[in-house]
């Protein structure tokens, strides 16, 4: 059966769109919302990022990036630093790593209940289907 490109965009959007659903309800007991878990895992692989690299890979605003980063830090989840010049730089707290691996381990659950039905290969598969796909942005 051939896919048309506009019915397989759509089906990695509905699947897009059950994970943050299942992310949402899975994160909430831990008090983070899929946004707030997705900046700490994005800090700890970016340790000490700028608000405006934090906003980009988390697919916010400048804006609406440092309303939940005060409220991150009023948290105690991050803590701002001084980075070079005027820069302002953030970390990851003990308390945001906590939550992090926390989060990690329950969003590890929602996304293997998505793939269950894949083999090892077909998941491979899939992978390198989605990086051709992405290529580089042709935006940049």
């Amino acid at each position: 059966m051939r896919h048309r490109p506009a019915e397989v965009g759509l089906a990695v959007k509905r699947l897009q769109h059950r994970h943050h659903r299942a992310l949402s309800r899975a994160l909430a007991p831990l008090g983070l919302s899929l946004v707030q878990w997705d900046t700490l895992r994005h800090l700890h692989s970016n340790p000490e990022a700028s608000l405006h690299a934090l906003a980009v890979l988390t697919f916010q605003t400048d804006q609406s990036f440092g309303s939940l980063a005060t409220r991150m830090v009023d948290r105690g989840l991050i803590e701002r630093v001084p980075g070079p010049g005027r820069a302002v730089r953030h970390r990851l707290t003990e308390e945001g790593e906590r939550l992090r691996v926390a989060g990690q381990e329950l969003a590890d659950g929602v996304v293997d209940v998505s793939f269950q039905n894949l083999s090892a290969e077909q998941l491979d598969q899939l992978g390198d289907l989605l990086d051709l796909a992405l290529g580089p942005d042709p935006a940049d």
